[in-house]
């Protein structure tokens, strides 16, 4: 099956093929059809699977007939950070650049006046988190009533994030007689709830067992001491044949510590996490994208969504202490058919995290070829120190095994779990009073990930606000 089988037109194929691609991936041929019918859909596919340029070239088709008006948005696209939202935006800039569509990215991190003078302007497409969309709907700046499709992306990340309420709110205000498609890599209750209350007859499509780790990766333990995690790392970047990694620890301070260890090693690395601004974040990202640097060090805020092509290497240096989080960090390798390798460096203190991963995967990590890589010696000179978890700045005890299911938890977002990380020996204590074991919900973010709404007086990204083939 090629494109030119999908029903998409001339333009779109000229775009697609400009890109480089030939042939629709699984969820792509199976969703693009429908969705030019004009019918609700619901999409379950792991990232990495081409899940973007699923929605994302039906709607340019959709779209390209039709008048805009000023402050309302003739179609929306939710998603759960704003590195997700820029990237479905470089989606439309890319696909969508022979037809005369107009684009505004509504995310923090950008002055809010550029945003609404895009609004005013009148546009085709609106990508936006929830919290900057309901703050300037809240505001009068935005009207949702000539909003006739909608796309909600990543719906399962938004339930981690505590924005499954305002999702209600933006689906309450918009047009009654609209499409919607809603795209998630798992399908917890809460999220079947809301299919059911918002989507007409949607047609289903699942192009991944849910929770599992795609089969091109080949995954790895190795096991070491936790004095020895960062030597263990530079030994496994030095020995593999790294051509492009992205090394993921839970906490920020790690994160820096990490890039500036690994410079003084004479690699060539660089960071993103949530204490940077947004236009740094994005410059560094490009940095990555362009091979000026070949290894990213990062926090969960890159986890989900980033699509860099290329990427041999994923390294937990840190397992992630939420099983799913694991899935979705090692599907940053392994993309588009590609193979792919993740390596996850383990202590004794991790021994829970990692039965987690493999109760939910259904897998033994290391079973996915290859045999681990031996831990090393321990470096006289870093063994004398403080061990890895007491070098970082943990405000908090890591929470121990929830009872709680993880479709009711609402985990921190992003780079506010990350320094509620954990000692590796948390103080003992009186035996506390009795009291519930779920996890205490955290504050809701609205994909901003600690910087503030209004903290980029810089000039705006290309795609931020483009006019696709004008």
């Amino acid at each position: 099956m090629t494109f030119a089988d999908l029903g998409l037109s001339e333009e779109l194929l000229r775009a697609v093929n400009d890109a480089g691609y030939t042939e629709p991936t699984p969820i792509q041929a199976e969703a693009i059809p429908p969705v030019l019918m004009m019918k609700d859909l619901v999409g379950i596919a792991q990232t990495g699977t081409g899940k973007t340029a699923s929605f994302v070239l039906p709607m340019i088709d959709i779209l390209s007939a039709g008048r805009r008006r000023a402050r309302m948005p003739r179609s929306l696209i939710l998603a759960p950070t704003r590195e997700l939202a820029a990237q479905v935006a470089e989606n439309f800039e890319k696909y969508g650049k022979y037809q005369k569509l107009e684009m505004a990215l509504l995310i923090g991190g950008v002055q809010m006046g550029d945003q609404v003078k895009a609004l005013e302007k009148g546009v085709d497409v609106l990508i936006a988190t929830p919290g900057r969309l309901m703050d300037l709907f809240d505001r009068g700046k935005i009207l949702l009533s000539g909003c006739t499709l909608l796309v909600i992306d990543e719906a399962d990340r938004m339930l981690d994030m505590g924005f499954i309420p305002d999702i209600e709110k933006i689906c309450q205000k918009l047009p009654t007689n609209r499409q919607t498609l809603l795209f998630s890599a798992t399908m917890p209750p809460p999220i079947k709830k809301l299919t059911e209350k918002f989507l007409s007859n949607p047609k289903h499509i699942e192009v991944a067992r849910p929770a599992t780790a795609a089969t091109n990766i080949e995954q790895r333990l190795v096991r070491t001491g936790p004095r020895e995690k960062k030597t263990t790392l530079i030994k496994l970047l030095r020995e593999e044949d790294v051509e492009t990694a992205i090394v993921f620890s839970n906490r920020k301070t790690t994160v820096r510590d990490l890039e500036q260890a690994l410079k003084r090693d004479g690699f060539r690395a660089g960071q993103i996490q949530g204490d940077m601004d947004q236009r740094s974040r994005m410059a560094e990202l490009q940095r990555f994208k362009d091979g000026e640097i070949n290894i990213l060090v990062a926090s969960d805020v890159a986890a989900r969504g980033l699509d860099v092509k290329g990427v041999s290497h994923v390294f937990n240096y840190d397992v992630p202490w939420h099983p799913d989080d694991y899935v979705h960090r090692i599907g940053r390798t392994g993309r588009a058919g590609a193979k792919g390798i993740a390596i996850t460096i383990a202590t004794s203190a991790d021994d829970e995290a990692v039965e987690n991963i493999e109760k939910l995967t259904g897998q033994k990590i290391g079973t996915g070829g290859g045999a681990p890589a031996p831990a090393p010696a321990p470096a006289p000179a870093e063994s004398q120190g403080k061990p890895e978890a007491e070098s970082d700045s943990a405000e908090e005890p890591a929470p121990k095994k929830s009872r709680s299911r993880r479709s009711s938890r609402k985990s921190p977002s992003n780079d506010q779990a990350e320094d509620n990380a954990a000692p590796a020996a948390p103080k003992k204590e009186a035996a506390p009073k009795k009291q519930s074991t779920a996890r205490k919900p955290k504050p809701k973010d609205d994909g901003d990930d600690g910087a503030g709404d209004d903290d980029w007086n810089g000039p705006m990204p290309s795609f931020l606000d483009v006019k696709l083939g004008g």
